[in-house]
């Protein structure tokens, strides 16, 4: 396989045609998979906001006050309320806010981003970033679009790529039932391949000012296996969030 990021885009901003802009930069073919960072399609979709546009309740008065103390960092509680309005639920209040997302994504400050926004002070996640991979599939001349955030994962240090939303191919492969190299049968090897494309793209794409927004995958196969859209674990089988969310943070 090949990776290769889409060269000269500019900035994006709301109202743009992210399709055509990256159609016009890069010859696509058919079996190509589009990595698209959630910062261009948030911004194309007027996902950009001030943090005036969101008024603090007491609840985000509290949740900043506290982090406020914990931190000794000052904590701008119109933050928390675009974390509250952007979240359906707090699995963390403290020593920081873990979230989880309308659309299942679990990570922290609901996603919300405060860097590479040029004209406001904040950047939403898309609402329904699978959607927006499917309209971006829609205008362009391939099957396969994933749209890619970086976020921290638990038991590990610093940032990786991940996959928000998709479209055009399963999330994950299912080696389930085929056989290793031994000959035995597989029995829990599930492949989330969305989030495994979103992390090689990431390497490619780079960050803070010399990253790019969007990197074609070439030349990679799904292949010959059974697959399926589960990306976000359930909670009845997510033994680490119900542990979450019995947990309190005591300083």
């Amino acid at each position: 396989m090949e990776l290769f990021a889409v060269p000269d885009l500019p900035e994006i901003r709301e109202g743009d045609d992210l399709a055509a802009l990256i159609d016009d930069a890069v010859d696509l073919r058919e079996d190509d998979v589009l990595c698209v960072a959630s910062t261009v399609v948030s911004k194309a979709e007027g996902r950009a906001f001030d943090l005036d546009d969101f008024p603090p309740s007491s609840r985000a008065t509290a949740i900043a006050d506290r982090l406020s103390a914990i931190t000794g960092e000052e904590k701008d509680p119109r933050f928390a309320q675009a974390v509250l309005e952007e979240s359906t639920k707090l699995l963390m209040k403290a020593p920081f806010l873990l979230t989880v997302t309308d659309f299942g994504h679990i990570g922290v400050n609901a996603g919300i981003d405060r860097s590479n926004v040029p004209d406001s002070d904040l950047l939403l996640l898309p609402e329904r970033p699978s959607e927006s991979a499917e309209r971006l599939r829609e205008r362009l001349p391939i099957d396969r679009v994933v749209v890619t955030d970086t976020c921290g994962r638990p038991f590990r240090h610093g940032q990786r790529g991940v996959a928000i939303g998709w479209a055009g191919m399963p999330a994950s492969r299912d080696w389930r039932g085929e056989r290793d190299r031994d000959g035995r049968e597989m029995g829990v090897t599930v492949q989330n391949v969305i989030d495994e494309l979103a992390a090689a793209a990431n390497l490619v794409a780079g960050e803070g000012a010399g990253g790019t927004p969007a990197v074609v995958v070439r030349d990679w196969a799904f292949g010959d296996h059974e697959g399926s859209d589960n990306h976000f674990r359930a909670v009845e089988s997510d033994f680490v969030r119900q542990a979450l969310e019995e947990w309190q943070y005591e300083a």
